[in-house]
This record gives C-alpha cells, sequence and structure tokens, in this order.
C-alpha cells in the first residue's frame, strides 16, 4: 500500500527566457494600468520591448539584469503622453488642446505623474496656462520640442501678449527631458521697438513663465529664440534652475535669459546663457539666489535691476553670483538702479569671475535710464550697500573697467573690492575707474587702481568716500 503522506509537488523547470515573461507579466498586472504613457524609453513606467528581444547584454541572465530596476512600480510614475490625448507633433497643427489634457490629467493623478512630450516630435502651441494645485508632484518630460505659434494674432491683448506658456501655483513640479523649448523669436523681433524705432514700444512673450511655485526644479533643458524673456520666476521658492541652455542672436531685442523677482531661496547652476539682453536680471522681491558656474555672452551680463523703476519701491537682498564666466557682453557685474525708487539692494556678492573682452566689467549705476527722454534728476534712490567685488579678473573693451556711479542723495556704501585684475583687450593701454558717490574699500591687488583720483584705504580701515 502506498504510504498516506503526500509526496512534495515535482519541481516545474522553466526555460529562463520564460521565467522571464511570466515576471513581466506578473509585473505588468500589478501596475493595473497605472500608466497611460509610453515605454520606459520615453519617461513611460511600462516595459520597453528591448528589455526582452533585445538590448545589451545577451540570454535570460542579461534579460533579468534588465528587468529587475523596473519592477519598482509602487514608486514610479504614471506617464500621460501628449500623443495620447490628440498631439499630432508635426510642427504645423495646433497641439495647445493636447498639452492641456495630458497636464489636467497628470495633476488630478492621486501619484506622481509626468507629462510627456516625445522625442523627435515638434507640438505647435499658442497662448497655455498650466496650473495646480495638483494632487501628488508632476514632472513634464520634455524629449522633443515644444514651438510657438508663428502666427502673432493669437496673441490678442496686451495681456495675452506677456506670457506663452506658463505654470501656476505648482508644488513639486519637475521639468526635464533633454528637449527644446522654441519661442519661434525670429516672428517678433522686427517689430519691436528697438529694433524699429518708428514703432510703439509692446511687451513680447516671455516663453516659460513659474508663477507662485513652490519645490521647483528645471533642468536639462534648451530654451531658444523667445519672443521675449526667456525664462521668468515670480512668486516662487525653493526653485533650482540647472544645466540650462538658453540661446538667442546677440541682436535679439529684450530676450533675457533667466528673470527672477519676487522669490527666494533660488539656486542657478551649471547654465549656459547666450542672448540678446542680460544672461540673468534679478529684480525687486529676490531673496537668497545663488549663481554659480554659468557661461554668459553674448548679452548684456548679470544685472541686478533694473530696480526703482516708475518710482518703486524694492528690495533685493542675500544675492552670490559665483564662478562665472563672461564672453564679449556689454557689461560683466551690474547694480542698476532708476532715480526716484526706493529700498535697497544689500549683501550682495559677485566673486570668482572671469571676464572676456566685456565693455563693463563691474557697474554700478544708480542713474540707469532706458528710456525715449532723459530720466529727469530727483532726490530719492534705492540704496545699494554691502556689495562684494572678489577675485574678478580677464579683460576689458572699455578704459572704464570698474565704474561706480552713485547717488548723491543716497550714497553707495560698504562696497569692497578685493583681488580684481582687469586688462585692455589686446593689451591696448590701461584700464581706469571712476567713482562718484561711493563709500569703498580695497583689498588685496586692484587693477586698476580703484578711483584712482581719490585717497583710497585698506579694507580693515574706514572706507573712502569718493565725491
Amino acid at each position: 500500500m502506498a504510504s498516506s503522506k503526500l509526496k512534495p509537488p515535482a519541481a516545474v523547470f522553466l526555460p529562463p527566457l520564460l521565467l522571464v515573461l511570466v515576471l513581466l507579466s506578473g509585473a505588468h498586472y500589478a501596475a493595473g494600468g497605472a500608466s497611460n504613457g509610453t515605454s520606459a524609453d520615453d519617461g513611460g513606467a511600462s516595459y520597453s520591448s528591448s528589455m526582452i528581444y533585445g538590448g545589451s547584454g545577451s540570454g535570460a541572465a542579461a534579460a533579468m539584469a534588465r528587468v529587475r530596476p523596473r519592477l519598482a512600480l509602487p514608486s514610479s510614475r504614471s506617464v500621460f503622453s501628449l500623443d495620447r490625448y490628440g498631439g499630432r507633433g508635426d510642427g504645423r497643427h495646433d497641439d495647445t488642446r493636447a498639452l492641456a489634457r495630458a497636464w489636467e490629467a497628470a495633476c488630478a493623478s492621486p501619484r506622481p505623474a509626468a507629462v510627456l512630450v516625445p522625442r523627435g516630435r515638434r507640438y505647435l502651441l499658442r497662448l497655455l496656462t498650466l496650473r495646480g494645485p495638483c494632487r501628488s508632484s508632476v514632472q513634464v518630460a520634455v524629449k522633443g520640442t515644444l514651438v510657438a505659434s508663428p502666427n502673432r494674432a493669437h496673441w490678442r491683448t496686451d495681456e495675452d501678449r506677456r506670457h506663452w506658456v506658463v505654470f501656476r501655483s505648482v508644488d513639486g513640479l519637475t521639468i526635464n527631458g533633454g528637449g527644446a523649448v522654441d519661442g519661434n523669436g525670429g516672428r517678433w523681433w522686427p517689430y519691436s521697438c528697438k529694433v524699429n524705432k518708428a514703432l510703439p514700444c509692446k511687451e513680447a512673450p516671455t516663453a516659460l513663465s513659474f508663477h507662485y511655485c513652490t519645490n521647483l526644479r528645471v533642468q536639462d533643458l534648451k530654451v531658444v529664440n523667445s519672443q521675449q524673456i526667456h525664462m521668468s520666476v515670480e512668486d516662487c521658492s525653493g526653485v533650482q534652475l540647472t544645466r540650462l541652455s538658453i540661446t538667442a542672436p546677440g541682436t535679439s531685442p529684450n530676450t533675457d535669459g533667466i528673470h527672477i523677482t519676487r522669490s527666494r531661496d533660488v539656486r542657478v547652476t551649471g547654465c549656459k546663457i547666450k542672448t540678446g539682453d542680460d544672461c540673468l536680471s534679478i529684480e525687486d522681491g529676490t531673496r537668497n539666489l545663488h549663481v554659480s558656474n554659468v557661461v554668459c555672452g553674448p548679452g548684456h551680463g548679470i544685472s541686478i535691476g533694473s530696480l526703482g523703476d516708475g518710482n518703486t519701491r524694492a528690495q533685493v537682498s542675500g544675492v552670490t553670483i559665483d564662478t562665472v564666466q563672461l564672453h564679449g557682453t556689454t557689461n560683466g557685474a551690474r547694480i542698476k538702479t532708476y532715480q526716484g525708487g526706493s529700498g535697497y539692494a544689500k549683501d550682495i556678492k559677485f566673486q570668482n569671475m572671469v571676464m572676456y573682452n566685456v565693455k563693463n566689467p563691474i557697474i554700478i549705476d544708480q542713474h540707469y535710464c532706458d528710456r525715449a527722454k532723459p530720466c529727469r534728476e530727483q532726490r530719492s534712490a534705492v540704496e545699494v550697500s554691502n556689495v562684494v567685488f572678489k577675485n574678478i579678473r580677464g579683460t576689458t573693451a572699455t578704459k572704464d573697467a570698474i565704474r561706480l556711479d552713485c547717488s548723491r542723495s543716497v550714497p553707495c556704501h560698504g562696497i569692497t573690492l578685493q583681488n580684481i585684475d582687469l586688462k585692455m583687450q589686446g593689451g591696448k593701454g590701461t584700464t581706469e575707474s571712476t567713482c562718484q558717490n561711493a563709500k569703498w574699500r580695497k583689498s588685496g591687488v586692484v587693477r586698476p587702481q580703484p578711483c584712482a583720483a581719490r585717497i583710497y584705504e585698506e579694507l580693515l580701515e574706514p572706507s573712502t568716500y569718493s565725491m
């Protein structure tokens, strides 16, 4: 009689490739439709066919090695591709609605979500505002290109004309992917009053605007040929802008690279900016900004301001510009304020900078005026104080390498010049400096001699006041 004990079931042998397929099937079933997107190659949460049939390596072991990282689906993002929401991506048909619908779905997702702009495609967009708050964090993976409509009539009102793509009131937004945002600026620049003096001055769209966003990350992105400003950060906090390439012709009007205002705790790192205006413009309400490893030029340099325009009050503090190269820019390290304003620009450092053929390497200008008619003399001014220019070297295209042009009624004070060596481009002649209404200090070797016609004192001595 056979034993009453049950024998253990015989082991079932599955060929390695079949085992892989079973695992994939179970993992895909567990995903349960969490992804509304495409393959992992385009940023999706499902599987790429190359995981099974191709790619590097061979055999079941290589397949398993490729599968393992993809099994952690609970932490992956739901993917919402523009193509699934009607996007054509041919650069001719209007895809504004497709992006709006993909954003709405991603923003409503209870789990982290990604809006996918597929690679190799061009999605034509009109004015669009993508709003939060969202239920979870959202990533916009720009792998292809977002391109602005070439029809200027699509921006109907003066308010419309100020923006193209706007992200508003979003927490935890990430934009990346290595693709491009193309403002089609060549359709706008000929109509600027700075190009054609006979035309009235009107706004043109900012390519990417971020309003009231927190914990914002923008990285590994190309922004090209904006209609006006390329990227604007307004009323935001906890911002990181990393490895951005921002490009427009040096003759393009008002095409600032990155504009920052009314924002705090912002870091700009590893960016290359070549435009027709300021590489960075830092305006009212900016607090705790750190800029590092930036290459700038052509353009107008790195500017704090303009501040105080139209007798307004401005407040800028805690700004550090560190490790920057400037190539052929019209200014280097600049602070510019209008007469008649109020408030302050203080606790500012420009350090570790290299200038190549820059026209005004170091400049504080409290008499800035960018108007058709001369600005009238006024007694009030934005107070400029506690500014350090440190470890700055290179060449200048003009003799006036250091210019401190400050207000008679509200003089600059606490200005430090430390370890500066600026020579004429090509070694032709000697550089000079001018100072007006500025209290400043010198430390280390400073060339050109600061305010050469004035008596100066060393860093630890009472500061001088050049009138």
